[in-house]
């Protein structure tokens, strides 16, 4: 149980930073529809580069952010050695990377289709480079269980981002998409700079032999990142170049899905605070007996209160599309829920993957997103040309649908574990229940009614994961006014 209140605690910490972080990321949502029309395609761009530059960071880390953590938590190892390889082997391929990029960048603008904008390009090519190896840094901080100055550095960086943007767009009422390319490079350089005590003040050693085998551990990471970031962004890869349509019309289509899109990402809020508090502790507890239980009570634990948000954005979504300002964006709602949905499955395939991950053999992990990518890859080449976004959402469902289940499947042959499947099967039940019901009374009733009856079906969902799972006598700080007086 003390883990769990552990991974709790520090959930919190990661949780609050990455969801005020997203909240104030959110602001620029609302900027940037109001000042590029749907129509101008300009916030089509924006999703189609910053889907690029999720691939290429998955790509300059090559899983060695959870290699670090799997390595420095190894009994015969040094942790400083391991952090050092680390940050050399990532910071030394992204400044290849940055370099050829630079070198290569007209061929390179035209294939993306930003021939006339080549500045865009590698100005965000030298931003995810810096971004990759800063990744280390940012891991280490979260090894050494400092989550106050993780949370602090990320909410800096984009507390800058947002004034910055701001002033551009706002108040200079700028209209050029490349601006928000040039102020993430300025905010990224100073987090190189913040972060300069974490990587320096110590002798960088490259331990090739370490690095050989760190490396063998890190490579089915890499072709499982690639497949899991694929699942999340290929569709906005792939969309102009599948798209049936002028290219005008395609970048309005993207930008549409890319910005209603945002408010289905606080399933990844939620994915990303607990992968930060989870993945340190579960490699710290391979040494420790009695992880199971907390494994399955994580799973358990992780469905229940992601379905909580699902419901919650559901019932208020009349009020959250505000986010996207400009209503000519508002068409794109009806993909909310589906991304969502993905969303959960995401996390649910994280929570399996640490049995392949504690066992040493990742080589799993390649082949479950793999397979997930190749069925999201399918949807998309045989229906957007169809239904256009519709199917990019729907393919990600089928795609995370797919990981998940081959994921617990085989994990229950090599790493057997007593999930709590029909408390789960239950909540999950009555969360899409409450959804049919709000998405019906959507239609038939005022909008103030609905959002009555919807808080009713929210309420009643906390009630009863009070009831079974949470006792309000178990909680901290209130708790100790539901106790009885022994």
């Amino acid at each position: 149980m003390g883990k769990l209140q552990t991974i709790a605690k520090d959930t919190a910490i990661y949780g609050l930073s990455s969801i005020i972080g997203r909240f104030l990321n959110y602001l620029l949502v609302p900027l940037y529809t109001a000042q590029l029309s749907a129509a101008s395609g300009g916030y089509g761009v924006i999703t189609n580069m910053y889907a690029y530059v999720a691939l290429i960071l998955v790509i300059l880390t090559f899983g060695m952010e959870t290699t670090y953590f799997r390595f420095t938590n190894k009994t015969h190892t040094d942790s400083q050695v391991v952090y050092s390889t680390t940050l050399i082997s990532v910071g030394a391929v992204s400044a290849i990377f940055a370099a050829l990029v630079i070198i290569f960048i007209t061929p390179i603008s035209q294939v993306m289709g930003y021939g006339d904008h080549p500045e865009w390009v590698w100005v965000m090519a030298l931003t995810v480079a810096i971004d990759a190896f800063l990744c280390i840094p940012f891991a280490h901080l979260r090894q050494q269980k400092k989550a106050i100055k993780f949370a602090a550095l990320k909410l800096l960086n984009i507390i800058v981002s947002i004034i910055l943007n701001v002033f551009y767009f706002a108040w200079m009422d700028g209209k050029d998409v490349g601006y928000a390319f040039y102020i993430n490079l300025a905010c990224t350089a100073m987090l190189a700079v913040c972060l300069i005590t974490e990587y320096t003040g110590f002798r960088w050693r490259l331990d090739k032999k370490l690095l050989r085998t760190m490396l063998s551990y890190s490579w089915p990471i890499l072709v499982l990142g690639i497949a899991g970031i694929l699942n999340q962004t290929a569709d906005k890869m792939l969309f102009p170049y599948i798209y049936e349509g002028s290219h005008s019309e395609m970048l309005e289509q993207l930008g549409i899905y890319g910005a209603c899109s945002k408010i289905a990402m606080i399933m990844a809020m939620i994915t990303q605070a607990f992968r930060f508090a989870y993945e340190p502790i579960v490699f710290a507890g391979v040494k420790e007996k009695g992880q199971h239980e907390m494994y399955e009570q994580a799973m358990k634990f992780f469905i229940i209160f992601t379905l909580l948000a699902f419901l919650m954005v559901v019932g208020y979504i009349d009020i959250l599309k505000y986010i996207v300002r400009n209503p000519d964006y508002w068409v794109g709602l009806k993909v909310v829920p589906i991304v969502m949905a993905a969303e959960i499955m995401m996390g649910i395939y994280f929570n399996l993957s640490f049995w392949y991950k504690i066992i040493d053999k990742t080589i799993w992990g390649a082949w479950f997103s793999g397979i997930g990518c190749a069925v999201l890859l399918a949807v998309n080449f045989f229906f957007v040309p169809k239904y256009g976004y519709m199917a990019c959402a729907w393919g990600g469902v089928a795609g995370y649908g797919v990981a998940m289940i081959t994921s617990y499947f085989v994990g229950q042959k090599y790493y057997p574990l007593n999930y709590p499947l029909k408390d789960i099967a239950l909540y999950v039940v009555l969360a899409v229940l409450a959804f049919a019901t709000m998405t019906q009374l959507r239609e038939d009733l005022p909008l103030w009614l609905s959002l009555t009856v919807n808080t009713l079906l929210i309420l009643l969902f906390i009630a009863l994961i009070i009831w079974r799972d949470v006792p309000l006598n178990s909680l901290p700080v209130i708790g100790k006014y539901f106790r009885k007086n022994k």
